[in-house]
């Protein structure tokens, strides 16, 4: 009786157990087309920040460095002898040409010219009583010859006294600053002769010393432009110009000199001073501009990312001259576009962007990139 009773039950569970399966598996598809679903309605934009191209000038520069020089310096070395009695000047005075430096004791040049003029006196004296007679043959022409040439080596000698004085005296050759002064009172002038006592500089106008490729001969020509970002100032770039081109290629080098002139008024700068160079090639005005950051090497090709409607597209363009942190487009925008200058790097064609800088405050960086082409175009 129980076994009949099991077989009863047995056969109802098998009877149940299709209807569980279906179930079971009705309920899992619902809830992975539940997950599918809700997987496709999620869409990550990727944050960017993007800026707007600009119209505006751009120049092809060479860069190169150079160390600024007096255009005019002298180094005073005293040619009398003696001790340095006074100094009247000291280092960063300025000075104007023939003002008095320094003086040597006088004394021995003072005597020295006395003697010379009471020599002189003599002589002269002597010619003048061998004048009266001459003209009447009483007196042989070779003692008149001799006479004559004792006087004039006497005026000689009181000059040379005369030069020798003045020499004691130590003015300068140049107006300038002293950038150097290493006598001090009792020194000997002596030690001073193979060193220079004083060393002078005029700075209203500096040079700047540059050495290029032979390659860039044909490029550079008189009074060609160029800037000048001195280390020593945050300020804006000081112009400069070509005064002389060397004629010769240093066969050593490969280079050849080119010499800058820089103005300086208000001497703000120094010589000595380094300074990193652009020497202007040429300027283009009204031009398509970039900020160089915002490129990028796809396929041996430059793109960017423009962004519309929160949609990130990939454009190829043809780029020109670069300067700073800005470039040239030649091709493929209009100048219209926002392009992304951040987080572009792993960005794919058509992906949604979300752009996290504000618009207008872009336009700053690409104005400051610019400076050194302004610079050029105002000189």
């Amino acid at each position: 009786m129980e076994s009949i009773i099991n077989q009863k039950v047995g056969l109802r569970l098998l009877s149940i157990l299709p209807i569980l399966l279906s179930v079971s598996l009705l309920s899992g598809c619902g809830e992975a087309e539940a997950v599918a679903d809700e997987t496709k309605e999620v869409i990550i934009s990727v944050p960017v920040e993007v800026a707007p191209l600009s119209i505006g000038h751009i120049s092809s520069n060479y860069p190169t460095t150079a160390v600024l020089e007096a255009k005019e310096e002298a180094f005073v070395v005293p040619r009398a002898s003696g001790i340095i009695e006074h100094i009247y000047v000291e280092e960063g005075d300025y000075v104007e040409k023939g003002q008095i430096l320094a003086q040597i004791e006088p004394r021995r040049y003072h005597l020295n010219l006395d003697r010379a003029k009471a020599d002189l006196v003599g002589v002269e004296k002597e010619l003048a009583k061998i004048n009266k007679v001459y003209n009447k043959q009483l007196v042989s022409d070779d003692t008149y010859d001799k006479l004559t040439a004792q006087y004039e080596s006497a005026k000689a000698t009181r000059s040379l006294a005369e030069l020798d004085l003045n020499e004691a005296t130590i003015t300068a050759p140049i107006s300038g600053y002293i950038a150097e002064q290493n006598a001090k009172v009792g020194n000997l002038s002596e030690s001073f002769q193979r060193e220079r006592m004083f060393h002078i500089v005029q700075q209203k106008e500096l040079y700047g010393i540059v050495y290029l490729p032979e390659k860039e001969l044909s490029k550079v020509h008189k009074e060609q432009q160029a800037s000048l970002n001195l280390t020593a100032f945050d300020g804006d770039d000081i112009l400069a110009f070509v005064e002389r081109i060397s004629p010769v290629i240093d066969s050593k080098t490969g280079t050849f000199k080119v010499t800058l002139r820089v103005f300086n008024p208000d001497n703000l700068l120094k010589s000595g001073m380094f300074a990193q160079v652009k020497l202007n090639y040429d300027t283009k005005q009204n031009v398509i501009l970039l900020p160089r950051k915002a490129l990028l090497a796809i396929d041996d090709s430059i793109n960017v990312f423009v962004v519309k409607d929160g949609i990130a597209s990939r454009k190829a363009v043809t780029v020109g001259y670069q300067e700073g942190e800005v470039v040239e487009i030649l091709s493929g925008l209009s100048g219209n576009e926002k392009v992304v200058i951040t987080g572009h790097q792993n960005l794919r064609d058509q992906a949604p962007v979300d752009i996290v800088n504000d618009d207008v405050s872009q336009s700053e960086p690409l104005e400051l990139a610019q400076k050194t082409s302004n610079q050029l175009v105002k000189g």
